[in-house]
């Protein structure tokens, strides 16, 4: 049994411990105790709410940010006889969400307790689900803030925000978002006995829905549970404490997450539903260049050197940016180089051929897309690794906002299937600094109002759009202009 009372911190519970000990507590046998509607202690629960970085709620006197963790209710255990001592009476179990004073023990019934259980557990109707962008309404936290539901901050807990920006940028898209927020949509998704991944499903689903609760508390929400679960299921692949990489956590997040839900290369999820496309790979093996020329064109006459075709699907598209020029202009100032996307996007025309290296064997490739899907990630290769360092691209791709259309870069018969091929930026991330070294921010449109937003761990601001063109993208996402999105209507993946 796992209780919360409101009162500083006077000792923190292992992580792991938190999830063992958060087992149901029933309500006792027989009569309902005629104090459980006239509790009078419920006038000292604090006015003042809070999550601190385990994100659960603070409840009780004099108290913001600081929690205590204890566990049972019988007369021996430390909630029972942390009450005794401080006068804390309110307690909360964390797994059924019912109250119960201390040390009477018995359960409090009180409406006035259901905001706060309604912050440790949102729920939403499909009424309120279809509503969510079609307004813009702020809403007011109750530490006074306002708040746009879905543009909110995310703790920075040490090192995560590269994490952070994915997080949020897939949170307002909104046929994945309208999934995660209808937990019966996955609910009854069997797993295999021991398989740990379905927790990044709970534990997104959850974020999920805090983010977009229109009754929070503050107008930031903690990632550390859902970040606690990406730790664990990436083997610490991924770190809270460590700076990675945004690109390498969303490749493995979508396909972790599209596993999770029992999708597999022929079984779909809402992941391949709303970003999965696909395209035909032209690839042709190279001879090694050190060989003399005769022996090179004796070599190319023979099968395994003809070029083949392949179909292949993909959940992102990863666009290459020229070479950085490394010389400076009269002022001594290092010039950083422009680039239009359609440039870049030039490698999936079906005639731009890439020379790819391999440790034995070096190989020619063309692409050409045979699928679009409705929602379409890029990802801008900035980074260049090798055994002794990284090194960072800083070329500024040049797009717009609206309408990029990639009829072009279709094959022929794909350009008479795919009736709409035109797209508009939902989402930008960027890598600000140095590679190791350096910080990440997300642009992300609001549905509801049109207007852009910036967010940086907690901090949340409103931007023009042509503000987010200037910024070194790394990683976005486009919508394609379906009168319908396509798999936003989806109840069941």
């Amino acid at each position: 049994r796992k209780m919360i009372a409101g009162v500083k911190r006077e000792r923190d519970v292992d992580e792991d411990e938190e999830e063992e000990v958060r087992v149901k507590v029933g309500r006792s046998h027989g009569v309902e105790d005629r104090r459980s509607r006239h509790c009078p202690y419920l006038d000292t629960i604090n006015s003042v709410f809070g999550y601190n970085t385990h994100s659960f709620l603070s409840l009780g006197v004099s108290v913001s940010d600081n929690l205590i963790y204890l566990i049972g209710r019988g007369q021996k255990s430390h909630a029972y006889i942390h009450s005794v001592q401080f006068a804390h009476h309110v307690f909360l179990n964390l797994h059924t969400l019912k109250f119960y004073c201390l040390p009477d023990n018995y359960e409090i019934i009180d409406s006035s307790l259901e905001d706060i259980t309604y912050v440790l557990k949102p729920t939403f109707t499909k009424q309120h689900i279809a509503g969510l962008d079609k307004h813009g309404k702020l809403y007011r936290a109750y530490d006074g803030t306002t708040y746009l539901p879905g543009i909110v901050g995310l703790n920075n807990i040490k090192a995560n925000d590269y994490a952070n920006v994915v997080l949020q940028a897939l949170s307002n898209v909104p046929p994945l978002r309208n999934y995660f927020l209808e937990e019966e949509n996955y609910r009854r998704i069997r797993r295999p006995p021991g398989d740990i991944m379905f927790l990044l499903v709970q534990r997104f689903g959850e974020l999920m829905r805090k983010l977009w609760n229109p009754r929070n508390f503050k107008a930031h929400v903690s990632p550390h549970e859902m970040l606690q679960a990406v730790v664990l299921c990436s083997k610490k692949t991924f770190q809270i404490t460590k700076q990675g990489d945004a690109v390498d956590f969303l490749s493995w997040f979508l396909n972790a997450l599209h596993g999770a839900l029992g999708g597999t290369k022929k079984k779909s999820s809402i992941l391949t539903k709303v970003f999965q496309g696909s395209m035909r790979i032209f690839s042709k093996k190279l001879p090694h260049p050190d060989l003399p020329p005769e022996e090179k064109e004796a070599l190319l006459l023979k099968d395994e050197y003809q070029e083949e075709m392949s179909e292949s699907t993909f959940l992102y598209l990863t666009l290459d940016l020229p070479t950085a020029p490394l010389y400076k202009d009269e002022k001594e100032q290092l010039i950083i180089p422009q680039v239009p996307l359609f440039n870049i996007l030039a490698k999936f025309n079906g005639n731009n051929e890439k020379e790819y290296k391999t440790y034995k064997e070096n190989f020619l490739k063309r692409f050409q897309l045979t699928k679009l899907p409705p929602y379409l990630i890029f990802c801008i290769k900035r980074f260049t690794k090798n055994n002794f360092f990284v090194e960072k691209n800083p070329t500024i791709v040049n797009f717009p906002i609206t309408n990029v259309d990639l009829r072009e870069y279709l094959t022929e018969e794909a350009q008479v299937t795919e009736k709409i091929t035109t797209y508009d930026l939902v989402a930008n991330i960027v890598h600000d600094g140095k590679p190791t070294e350096g910080s990440y921010r997300i642009h992300v449109l609001h549905h509801g109002t049109g207007k852009w937003y910036e967010l940086q761990d907690l901090q949340v601001i409103d931007i023009l759009p042509q503000m987010i063109t200037l910024s070194e993208a790394y990683i976005q996402i486009w919508k394609r202009q379906d009168k319908d999105d396509g798999a936003e209507n989806h109840t069941g993946a």
